[in-house]
């Protein structure tokens, strides 16, 4: 276990494969650096691994299935329970690890924990809510529905919950019976591993769940091996289209989440206090760097009050303490390009955090939260920037926010901030996007509702976390039965 309780700086041993029950290196030898996005220092080094180190991990994965498959449900899932205890049991060590190689502040990385754990609850009710079905259909006859694995599957997740994002998935596809292969990002290896070590631990059978650690090569590997049934994905819109596009030509199942640009629609009856600080906790909670950040406020009508107010909570945002560095110094330069091009265009900075720095933590990636007053041309307003920076818009009604928001490529979030209920039911009725808010920064669902945008955050069909996630990783058998020739038969019999 992660032994430093605190944000000081700390080596660790290095990241290997997870492969059918044994910690092995890349076939190759090959490694990668693993930063402390804090500390700017190299921390770790993990397995950069190839396509033989993943068709290892899908041979031991195959070889576990049978017996897998054939355990009863009901025991796949005390699994689950013993993850969830030792999990729970862990959190807080769990949390400084998620700090350490992410970034996040520990609050955030033990909430991160605490979803991983609702994820894994769900995965437990699975045998009570899954029953399929059976019914009379005709005379002396019934219909059933069985849910059974597919196989081997896989997962490719990103690096902004280590923990977290590995739960929408692992939980159905396990107890729905599948072996699996995960691929964790390069730039977060280690919490993977150590849902490896919490699985082997609550007694998954080795081979089970394996983790390939690399980086492109192994992505792809995972979407052209035959053996790989079903394949999730999380990131980028641009590297889940292509992902989709070329599992999905295989004939396998593929479920591939993209980008957000999500969007706070305020009007001027918005309660200010709750609206400035949801929208604070939205644009800076971890760095801005997740799917769910809103990075576009629409200012409807005047709305100068709210804007003041956000400004002044975030310039009083302590950065190392209630917000964490970005993950890496390319992300961080990435992010800078999109300030000094708006500069370049015209837009205002209201608020910029460059230049911020963090005692005792001097080479870290770190940018203070930055606010931008743009146009609905400029990139900013356009590109997902993945850091915490809020880009302001301005409309004069709710309509041309409405339009903005629902032309806009992606389709992931997005909210209404009013007093008046009628306000909130228009909008919400109306807003393009899978997942919608009323007064919340943030409106992702909790389980048993599902995660998943829409157009162009979302490639495949169904939801990636609650039951949809289920169905995801199964197949339904249809029986149809009759035992004896019914005196009153009709053609339906």
């Amino acid at each position: 276990m992660f032994t430093i309780k605190n944000y000081d700086f700390q080596t660790v041993e290095d990241v290997k494969n997870w492969i059918g029950g044994q910690w092995v290196d890349a076939a190759s030898g090959a490694r990668l650096e693993v930063t402390n996005p804090r500390h700017g220092k190299v921390m770790t080094h993990v397995a950069l691994s190839a396509a033989s180190d993943v068709d290892a991990a899908v041979q031991a994965a195959k070889a576990a299935f049978p017996g897998w498959k054939a355990t009863p449900m009901k025991e796949r899932a005390q699994v689950l329970y013993r993850a969830k205890a030792i999990m729970e049991r862990d959190a807080r060590d769990l949390a400084w690890l998620i700090s350490h190689e992410n970034g996040k502040t520990f609050e955030e990385g033990l909430a991160s924990v605490a979803k991983a754990v609702e994820c894994l609850e769900f995965g437990c009710s699975l045998p009570n809510i899954q029953t399929g079905g059976i019914s009379f259909v005709s005379r002396g006859i019934t219909c059933e529905t069985h849910y059974e694995p597919l196989g081997v599957c896989a997962g490719v997740v990103p690096f902004n919950f280590p923990m977290m994002v590995p739960m929408w998935m692992l939980p159905q596809a396990l107890v729905a019976g599948n072996s699996f292969v995960l691929k964790p990002s390069e730039q977060v290896p280690i919490g993977a591993s150590m849902l490896a070590r919490i699985f082997r631990e609550a007694g998954l059978p080795d081979g089970v769940l394996n983790v390939v650690n690399g980086a492109k090569e192994v992505v792809e590997a995972l979407c052209d091996h035959p053996e790989i049934k079903a394949m999730a994905f999380v990131g980028s819109t641009k590297v889940a289209k292509l992902l989709y596009t070329r599992g999905a030509q295989t004939g396998r199942r593929m479920l591939c989440l993209g980008g957000a640009k999500n969007h706070l629609i305020v009007v001027p009856d918005a309660e200010v206090e709750m609206t400035s600080v949801d929208i604070l906790r939205s644009f800076t909670g971890v760095s801005g760097q997740r799917c769910m950040a809103a990075s576009a406020m629409i200012a409807v009508g005047d709305v100068q009050h709210i804007i003041d107010a956000v400004v002044a909570k975030a310039r009083a945002l302590k950065l190392g303490e209630e917000m964490g560095p970005i993950v890496s110094a390319t992300s961080l330069k990435r992010i800078h390009g999109y300030i000094e091009q708006t500069e370049k265009l015209g837009g205002k900075i209201l608020l910029d955090g460059r230049g911020a720095t963090v005692t005792g933590a001097e080479g870290g990636h770190w940018l203070a939260p930055t606010i931008l007053e743009v146009t609905a041309e400029m990139p900013a307003y356009r590109d997902e920037i993945f850091g915490p920076i809020l880009s302001i818009v301005r409309t004069k009604t709710l309509d041309e926010a409405l339009h903005l928001q629902n032309t806009h490529e992606y389709a992931n979030g997005g909210s209404i901030y009013t007093t008046t209920g009628s306000t909130a039911r228009y909008a919400s009725s109306r807003i393009n996007a899978g997942m919608c808010g009323i007064n919340i920064g943030v409106p992702v669902p909790r389980e048993p509702y599902s995660f998943g945008g829409w157009d162009n955050s979302k490639f495949g069909h169904g939801d990636i976390t609650g039951i949809d996630g289920y169905y995801f990783w199964t197949k339904p058998r249809k029986i149809t039965t009759k035992w004896a020739l019914q005196p009153d038969a009709t053609w339906m019999s």
